[in-house]
């Protein structure tokens, strides 16, 4: 392509963008270009393991086995909530959100600063669905490189999310016997 066709094409794909988002966003400010920083950046996080389990030469199970898919899921909820939400983890996501007040056991509500660059990345990592697709990529990747770790790992963390599960019903049992 020619560089006056490269000079021609930039401006129209630019207002396409600008319009799509203008368009797309019902009056509302949205980071549409950080969510697609986002999506580019989990690509190629994603492409670096499946390159490194390559790599390896590790072969692929013909499908994941149901232990694997439930300790993932119960080790991928956990972190997931350790990081975008757990009160000692907030150094972490402060560069990103501004403190709001508390929410739940040992948890904080945090929102995304307003500054551009921030703000998407603020929405990331205070979002344990978000941040949930990272951890079930990087356990997934982790049980195909170092599989006798990567489930000493997630056992660790399902213990915890069990853990949590029995402080919170016998803080409520708790509540209940002694509010009659």
């Amino acid at each position: 392509m020619s560089t006056s066709a490269d000079s021609r094409l930039a401006p129209g794909m630019n207002g396409f963008f600008r319009r799509t988002a203008r368009e797309y966003s019902a009056g509302q400010t949205r980071p549409l270009g950080g969510y697609l920083a986002a999506i580019a950046g989990f690509g190629v996080y994603t492409a670096a393991w499946a390159s490194a389990v390559r790599l390896r030469g590790r072969p692929l199970p013909d499908r994941p086995e149901l232990a694997d898919v439930v300790l993932t899921s119960v080790a991928t909820f956990r972190l997931s909530r350790l990081l975008s939400k757990a009160s000692v983890t907030s150094p972490l996501r402060a560069p990103f959100t501004h403190y709001v007040g508390a929410q739940g056991p040992a948890e904080l509500h945090e929102e995304a600063q307003e500054e551009a660059g921030r703000n998407t990345m603020g929405e990331l990592v205070t979002c344990p669905f978000c941040v949930s697709v990272w951890v079930a990529s990087t356990l997934t990747a982790g049980q195909l490189l170092w599989p006798r770790a990567t489930r000493t790992a997630m056992g660790a963390l399902a213990a915890l999310a069990g853990a949590d599960a029995l402080q919170l019903t016998y803080s409520a049992l708790v509540e209940k016997t002694t509010d009659s």
